[in-house]
């Protein structure tokens, strides 16, 4: 009698809203959260449960399912909302470990942690024994900043709706805050595949490129001196090592080549608008694009749109740092669109942009925090969210460039900008003169970004590239080059062709032919285990490196 009795109290635990739904180890969490609290500019508080509905404080918050996923609005017509969080009442497996990702890039520190060690995980988060690997997270295009924690109370999902770093002031507009999804893993699935197809599940609309990127970026063999004469000479021996037939390398000329801000004013149109003395005396930058082109290669370019010229009106600024423009106001929204117009007009057909992230939010994402900025100041449009804000400005950038050129975000915040770029840089730079940081900041996040790569966007890890022949070891630079090449991700070399040895050359013309074509992406296999793994699967076959 005592055994029944047990056993019914058991199935009614699974029956009810704090159990797991599906499986001993896997939370539903498209059941609905068990609990619900908000922040706003003056308290903090759990709301009241009615059935998908949980109001207080001045604040509603409502669920309902759809399509997989759980959908999270927010009705704040008085309330100025910061935070709402939802928490699911589970038991997390202690002897499980947990991966998150990263806000934007990320920084070298990716890994796999035990519960004890989890900290914030922005977007989603994957949790594995090994041979079972759950997912749980928000689809991309949010309009909130979410981040999930995990411990033994259950797992919590933490809304940032602010504005800036103020309560948004939403007036009697419902916001779709995000969509809640999870997945539950295969038994014995491999943990990399069960990552990549949850990035699917997260992102149904990935805008991907027509054929593989590679090619040259000039910054690590430069790192912002260059000239025009330099870089076309480097351009020539890229497309001399390239395959002559089918996809052409790109040859993208970074930070360098505009008038700078900080050099005695503008003095005209804008940073955006003029080539520099020092990169060019007599090349417009059409003609410069131009020759790009007739040297074999398609025209790239970089462009930190978000700094301000001198001479641009305060009222552009960005309330935090005067030294940014604010892209929640229209002018400013408008003068992005120029400039990127104007580099498609001079004929580049793909455009990085830079610095948006730590030019908006004035900090670098490496340190786990949770908010990704400081309370106490707002956009100048206070009624949409951080997330609104910033995920705008991307489309802004994509509909003044078009679909035909490719944009390359870099220090952008891919679970926004998935479905509107092309390619994403997944990790903070590599180096041009230090092996340590290529190995932290290369390795590390190909290994742990790379479900990413096909599923958001193209992943770009940033370049294998070296000021000389050997200001970093060729003995690790050129694994590295390996690695990229054939990882299915692009790969941009930045050598400078004069002081490269022969064996080199070599290598590059190897590594160019790799990329050149479609391959199947990489995969860590001691990933579980190492934050920088040296075993992969590249193109079906086992390849060990030596860091």
């Amino acid at each position: 009698m005592r055994w029944a009795t047990c056993i019914a109290l058991w199935l009614a635990m699974c029956s009810s809203a704090s159990a797991l739904a599906t499986g001993d180890t896997f939370c539903d969490l498209t059941r609905g959260p068990d609990a619900v609290s908000v922040t706003t500019e003056t308290d903090t508080g759990n709301l009241a449960a009615a059935q998908d509905n949980w109001s207080g404080m001045g604040v509603t918050v409502t669920t309902h399912k759809t399509n997989g996923g759980l959908a999270v609005d927010l009705k704040s017509p008085s309330a100025a909302a910061k935070h709402v969080r939802l928490q699911w009442k589970t038991a997390p497996q202690t002897d499980w470990k947990y991966l998150g990702d990263d806000w934007e890039r990320a920084y070298g520190d990716l890994e796999w942690k035990t519960l004890e060690n989890v900290k914030v995980m922005p977007w989603y988060f994957l949790a594995t024994d090994g041979t079972t690997t759950h997912g749980y997270g928000v689809t991309t295009g949010p309009s909130a900043m979410c981040s999930w924690s995990v411990d033994t109370n259950g797992i919590t999902m933490d809304a940032d709706v602010r504005c800036g770093g103020t309560g948004v002031q939403l007036g009697e507009r419902t916001l779709s805050v995000c969509v809640v999804i999870c997945r539950q893993g295969l038994e014995h699935e491999n943990p990399f595949q069960a990552a990549q197809a949850f990035c699917r599940q997260m992102c149904l609309k990935p805008r991907l490129p027509s054929q593989p990127v590679f090619g040259f970026n000039d910054w690590y063999c430069s790192y912002g001196k260059d000239t025009a004469e330099k870089f076309l000479s480097n351009v020539d021996y890229v497309v001399s090592l390239s395959p002559t037939n089918g996809n052409r390398p790109f040859a993208v000329v970074d930070d360098g080549w505009q008038v700078k801000g900080d050099a005695g004013g503008t003095n005209g149109p804008g940073l955006w608008f003029r080539t520099s003395p020092k990169f060019s005396s007599n090349l417009t930058m059409p003609d410069f694009a131009g020759l790009v082109r007739n040297a074999g290669a398609r025209p790239g370019i970089w462009v930190r749109p978000l700094i301000a010229d001198p001479d641009q009106p305060r009222e552009w600024r960005l309330a935090r740092d005067r030294n940014y423009l604010d892209p929640s106001v229209p002018e400013v929204r408008a003068y992005v669109r120029q400039v990127m117009a104007r580099l498609k007009g001079w004929g580049f057909e793909l455009i990085k942009h830079d610095y948006s992230t730590f030019d908006l939010m004035g900090q670098w994402e490496n340190k786990g925090q949770k908010d990704v900025t400081r309370d106490g100041w707002a956009f100048a449009d206070h009624s949409r969210t951080t997330a609104e804000i910033i995920r705008t400005f991307y489309q802004d950038i994509r509909d003044a460039v078009g679909n035909d050129e490719l944009i390359l975000g870099c220090n952008t915040i891919g679970h926004l900008a998935a479905g509107i770029f092309e390619l994403q840089r997944i990790g903070d730079d590599t180096s041009g003169q230090e092996w340590a940081r290529t190995k932290k900041m290369g390795v590390n996040c190909l290994a742990f970004r790379a479900p990413q790569h096909g599923t958001f966007f193209a992943a770009d890890a940033d370049c294998a590239g070296q000021m000389a022949a050997d200001s970093v070891p060729w003995e690790k630079n050129s694994q590295w080059l390996d690695l990229l090449a054939r990882s299915g991700t692009a790969l941009f070399v930045s050598f400078p062709h004069e002081t490269v040895r022969p064996e080199q050359t070599e290598a590059v013309r190897r590594a160019l032919t790799s990329a050149a074509g479609p391959q199947p992406t990489a995969q860590p296999l001691d990933w579980l285990d190492s934050k920088t793994p040296s075993r992969w699967i590249l193109d079906g076959q086992e390849v060990s490196f030596s860091w």
